[in-house]
């Protein structure tokens, strides 16, 4: 009688094969779609990105290598899937915001971790310090922006320049745009693709942003044509990553890591959000989804950690009610929170030092 196989030891041998560039194995990828046993035989099939389709012949020898060895197993087959990138990642770069010299895009792969807070501190950090700032919100379906800095299109939207040209509101000292200064915020937006592509683009090249050292931009959730065409539409000096602490939150964030990868955009580093919850009576601080994972993450990745922002009532009330705390409380020490993680910024996009102001 055959011997049987052990599951539980071809799980392992999958969950040690690492793939490179992603710091994550084929279980953590979620790339084991099937695991079929016969007797001897073992049969595989996996999917991955076509990004990692050159490590087809690694990844075929190291699973031979250790499934072979398992006790009863005499056979093993590999079916392999390849998922097709967006077709946009091929799309020939232009550069529709030529007078601004570096372009920074915020992105998670999901939504709801944060990414418009950090984006907001940010760049708050950053116009103090004397910076010229752009803040550009790309979440066409949920804009987000405009009721952190306390602007909708009931309390005035922007104006238009003899020129035609829209000018961007003002404030903290940022040049903002966004979708919610346009549209009232219990209004639908049901577009299509196309149409989402054309106002990102009227975003880009009929906004009169200026001369600006550095646009942030809030990109949407998701790794999709949308986000790629944008991309594609500005020289992107890098990429901002923004997850929580939970493995399958950032399991999303090695998408977007991917994506950029895949179109070769700097990653300047990753930002863990919601790292842990302060007590706002207390004090005490007490990390309730886990704490660590991402930084690990990173360095496994080889990508700098930028920080790590609490769960805190400040940073909640001050972003709901249009005063973001790095504006509003910068040397409070949750604002201290995002000077350190903007500074980290700064250098990584060689920002010349100005005079704070």
């Amino acid at each position: 009688m055959p011997q049987k196989i052990s599951r539980a030891a071809i799980f392992e041998a999958l969950d040690n094969t690492v793939i490179h560039g992603s710091g994550s194995s084929l279980m953590t990828m979620k790339a084991v779609k099937a695991i079929d046993l016969d007797e001897g035989r073992v049969q595989i099939s996996i999917r991955l990105q076509e990004t990692y389709k050159e490590q087809e012949t690694a990844i075929q020898e190291q699973l031979r290598t250790t499934i072979l060895a398992i006790p009863g197993v005499e056979r093993l087959d590999l079916d392999f899937e390849w998922e097709k990138l967006p077709s946009a990642i091929g799309a020939e770069k232009q550069n529709l915001l030529p007078a601004v010299k570096r372009v920074v895009v915020v992105g998670s792969g999901k939504g709801g971790v944060g990414k418009s807070t950090i984006a907001a501190n940010i760049a708050c950090v950053l116009a103090r310090k004397g910076h010229r700032v752009g803040l550009m919100d790309a979440d066409l379906y949920g804009p987000s922006i405009g009721m952190m800095f306390g602007v909708d299109a009931g309390t005035g939207g922007p104006q238009v320049s003899s020129s035609g040209a829209i000018l961007p509101l003002e404030k903290y000292g940022l040049k903002l745009m966004s979708m919610g200064f346009l549209i009232d915020e219990d209004q639908p937006i049901i577009w299509r693709g196309p149409m989402l592509n054309k106002a990102l683009n009227q975003f880009m090249t009929e906004v009169e942003w200026g001369d600006l050292d550095v646009l942030f931009i809030d990109l949407p959730p998701g790794t999709g044509d949308i986000q790629i065409s944008l991309i594609h539409s500005a020289n992107v000096s890098g990429a901002i990553i923004v997850s929580t602490p939970q493995d399958i939150a950032f399991l999303d964030a090695k998408k977007a890591i991917g994506m950029f990868r895949a179109v070769q955009v700097p990653i300047l580093g990753v930002v863990e959000n919601m790292s842990s919850f302060i007590c706002p009576n207390c004090g005490f601080e007490t990390p309730i989804f886990g704490r660590g994972g991402v930084r690990g993450a990173a360095k496994s990745m080889n990508l700098p950690f930028l920080g790590e922002i609490p769960i805190d009532m400040q940073i909640r009330t001050t972003s709901d009610t249009g005063t973001p705390i790095a504006a509003l409380r910068p040397d409070s020490p949750q604002g201290r929170v995002f000077s350190d993680v903007a500074e980290k910024i700064e250098k990584a996009l060689s920002l010349s030092i100005v005079k704070q102001l």
